[in-house]
């Protein structure tokens, strides 16, 4: 898919939620110049664990982009970002409120050199607010949202961390992503340009939703409710096998109930297994059931069945199952075996190809410097002194 073919990002952004965002668009055909100080760039080149000496994370959210060195605390830095941005489609920057204004390169003073301009600030919580300027990170904002505490909860009932990042992708990355093709869309029926506050606090807002109808319909009744989906149905939850694997169970709709009592030859649990009170009765007929049979037992007795059971797989599991595979889900950089990526979700699988790896930082300096009309001598005098 080309979708974005001949759209120009400028990307200033570091760690995970805009390099992902702009991975993305890139994935789509568009022209990516990440945008990095020549003195650090982005430090997820250097955060532990490594895959082939550069830090995973940056492997995995920055394949098909250019890496331009550019200090734009310099007079000359600033001005070659906002030759740039003159011709640039997308701009997409992760500072927090006020840095871009201060550095002279914020969306009004971009907008006055391209009123067609897609401008998108990821931000924690926001360009506006008491929390605007606080620091975050991922947990901050789910729990400041009342994710962490409502829905995410161990037997002691004490919030438990999320192996993800689900503030910083999915209100970060997938927002951000849908606000530059919104936006672009936009400027094809308008003409005009448009700025995005996104802020990974409300980007949690979609998650909450049935946080919310729960807590709405208990305040409206006045009996203390329960969310189905959070550990407290037993025919919505993982159980133990005799062998050590744990498996998942979602029969949640009645013909999946039935039919997993048929085939595990459990007739005497009860037909009202959403029953509150019948939930300890049912759980421990379900432990025991899983504890008695192994994993082979299970996969092979459930095979053919329609009944939401699935094993719970290891991460190295996931990535050689057969679905994987046939769908591509983990393809491998070229001439890079040992350096998986993941699979654009929206992509075909005649589409999966990695246009290129991740750039070194500055890797692309020179090339687009010489596009922007410097001659070699002038590029020689910028490095010298340490604009690019």
């Amino acid at each position: 898919m080309e979708a974005l073919r001949g759209i120009k990002v400028l990307d200033l952004t570091r760690l995970l939620p805009g390099p992902l965002c702009s991975m993305y668009l890139a994935d789509f055909g568009a022209d990516i110049i990440k945008v990095e100080d020549p003195f650090i760039g982005d430090y997820a080149r250097t955060m532990e664990p490594y895959i082939e000496g550069v830090g995973a994370l940056y492997q995995l959210a920055n394949r098909g982009k250019k890496s331009l060195c550019l200090n734009l605390q310099s007079d000359e830095g600033k001005a070659i970002f906002l030759r740039l941005a003159r011709d640039a489609d997308v701009l997409v920057e992760s500072f927090r409120p006020d840095v871009m204004k201060r550095l002279g390169i914020d969306y009004e003073q971009v907008r006055a050199l391209n009123p067609g301009i897609v401008y998108c600030s990821i931000t924690g919580y926001g360009q506006t607010g008491p929390h605007a300027n606080k620091a975050g990170h991922d947990l901050n904002y789910i729990g400041f949202t009342g994710l962490l505490h409502e829905m995410i909860r161990n037997n002691d009932n004490k919030p438990i961390l999320p192996p993800v990042q689900l503030a910083d992708i999915g209100g970060g990355t997938l927002a951000c992503v849908n606000a530059i093709l919104l936006g672009l869309l936009n400027r094809t029926v308008t003409g005009e340009g448009q700025y995005f506050d996104v802020s990974m606090t409300d980007g949690i807002l979609p998650f909450m939703v049935p946080v919310l109808a729960y807590h709405m319909a208990e305040k409206e009744s006045g009996r203390s409710g329960y969310n189905p989906l959070t550990g407290s149905l037993a025919c919505y939850n993982v159980y133990e096998t005799k062998d050590g694997r744990w498996f998942a169970l979602g029969a949640l709709e009645d013909k999946f109930w039935k039919r997993f009592c048929e085939v595990a030859n459990l007739p005497k649990l009860p037909a009202d297994y959403i029953n509150p009170e019948k939930q300890l009765l049912i759980r421990k007929a379900l432990k025991d059931y899983f504890g008695s049979v192994t994993s082979e037992e299970l996969v092979a007795l459930f095979a053919a069945e329609d009944v939401c059971l699935t094993p719970v797989l290891t991460v190295e599991e996931a990535i050689a199952s057969p679905h994987a595979k046939e769908r591509k889900l983990y393809p491998p950089f070229p001439g890079k075996p040992g350096v998986l990526t993941s699979k654009n979700p929206l992509l075909m699988d005649e589409h999966v190809a990695i246009h290129s790896a991740p750039p070194a930082r500055g890797q692309h300096t020179e090339e687009i410097l010489r596009t922007l009309g410097y001659t070699e001598d002038e590029i020689e005098r910028l490095k010298k002194n340490r604009v690019v």
